[in-house]
């Protein structure tokens, strides 16, 4: 069999590319509609979940490489000439159908690739590569854009790949012609009128199916950012020390990888003099809206009955003095989280200058103290410890003075 394609037949490397990609693409769309389906309460659970979107991810970007390669031959190569050239409709279909496929083979693992980068955690990719992309932020603004577009190219393709295959089937059982032969192993030519034919068109009918459903979900706000979801809200403070500026994260290690995320709404109510001497010269009083945190793409996970109860504990609250300890600071008080009240120490550096303080401080926390992730006790999952990570600039009220 020839390698190349001729006005009467597809060569060889043509129909490898296609069923390499066929089979790959039909077999992803499988494994991640099983993996959204899958429960993840338990362990094992769990870690069969993170297994199969590693497998699909992995696949989505074999599939992908391989797709480039089919495109560049099927733009270098001529197309079979139609065996019923007198049915234009037909063909002009059929040809920005197959524009359609191979836009799809390649938009949708790319997109795909984009909403992993833009997320931390749960399945990595099983390649020595690293997890990110350039340019491409840990955001989930862009997440959510690459999430919709992996979305709508899918659905694009599933309607245009059952259209494909019906319109083989026509051929083949009702026309009783070559078509579908063509494409099978072994050396079909089939006597056609004409010449192949071009690319243009079809393909911007291609593009115009695209930009349809583009501009659909557009206007239906498919792309525009989903409002924060705190869960509770948070009454403001009056503080002698105001917050001007800081974040509140949590590191995790999943699967061997740290993966951080940050709450969006806590408050801070702060009483604090600055002292050269030892002792305790401060409290601090912290008010966490459980709800409000971002975990990469295990958010709904984290935020989930099985670990930090959202919405049956929307509120956990760190008490402490604020203690100096020779050069440094410490704030020694409790923290409770699901109703768990636990004695904890962070050690914090502080810098205050014309009444702004800048501090930063970090402990580790054990989930097991507070009845977090307690169906998850393999630390190679999900490890025990969790890092809290503090930085604030905060301004002393006038009335504090």
């Amino acid at each position: 069999m020839l390698a190349t394609n001729t006005v009467a037949r597809y060569g060889s490397v043509a129909k490898s590319f296609h069923w390499i990609v066929a089979l790959g693409m039909i077999a992803n769309i499988a494994l991640g509609l099983w993996g959204e389906r899958l429960p993840q309460s338990t362990e094992a659970e769990i870690a069969l979940k993170s297994t199969v979107f590693s497998i699909h991810k992995t696949l989505g970007l074999t599939v992908f490489a391989v797709a480039i390669l089919r495109v560049i031959w099927a733009l270098t190569q001529p197309k079979p000439a139609p065996l019923h050239p007198e049915r234009r409709a037909e063909t002009f279909a059929a040809d920005a159908a197959h524009w359609l496929l191979y836009g799809s083979i390649i938009l949708i693992p790319l997109t795909g690739w984009g909403y992993h980068a833009a997320t931390e955690g749960f399945a990595p990719i099983w390649w020595p590569f690293g997890q990110d992309l350039p340019f491409i932020p840990n955001s989930p603004e862009v997440a959510r854009i690459f999430g919709t577009l992996h979305y709508l190219f899918n659905i694009v393709l599933w309607v245009t790949l059952a259209l494909h295959i019906l319109g083989a089937l026509k051929h083949h059982f009702f026309d009783r012609d070559a078509t579908l032969a063509r494409m099978l192993p072994g050396r079909t030519e089939a006597a056609a009128e004409g010449e192949g034919h071009g690319h243009v068109a079809p393909a911007f009918a291609a593009l115009a199916v695209w930009a349809v459903v583009l501009g659909g979900a557009g206007v239906a706000g498919w792309f525009a950012p989903e409002a924060e979801a705190g869960g509770t809200e948070l009454e403001e403070v009056a503080s002698d020390w105001t917050v001007e500026d800081g974040t509140l994260a949590i590191v995790v290690v999943q699967n061997g990888s740290e993966v951080e995320g940050q709450f969006a709404d806590w408050t801070a109510d702060i009483t604090f003099e600055q002292q050269d001497e030892p002792g305790i010269w401060g409290d601090v009083r912290v008010e966490i809206a459980v709800g409000s945190l971002t975990l990469g793409s295990v958010t709904s996970q984290a935020k989930g009955s099985d670990f930090l109860a959202a919405e049956e504990h929307p509120r956990a609250v760190f008490e402490a003095d604020l203690v100096k300890v020779s050069d440094e600071y410490e704030a020694q008080g409790t923290l409770t989280i699901k109703d768990q009240t636990v004695p904890v120490t962070m050690p914090f550096s502080l810098r205050i200058e014309d009444d702004v303080a800048d501090m930063s401080g970090r402990l580790t926390l054990d989930r097991r103290n507070y009845g977090v992730g307690e169906n998850m006790q393999d630390e190679g999952q999900l490890a025990f410890d969790v890092e809290v990570r503090v930085q604030l600039t905060a301004r002393r009220s006038q009335e504090a003075e």
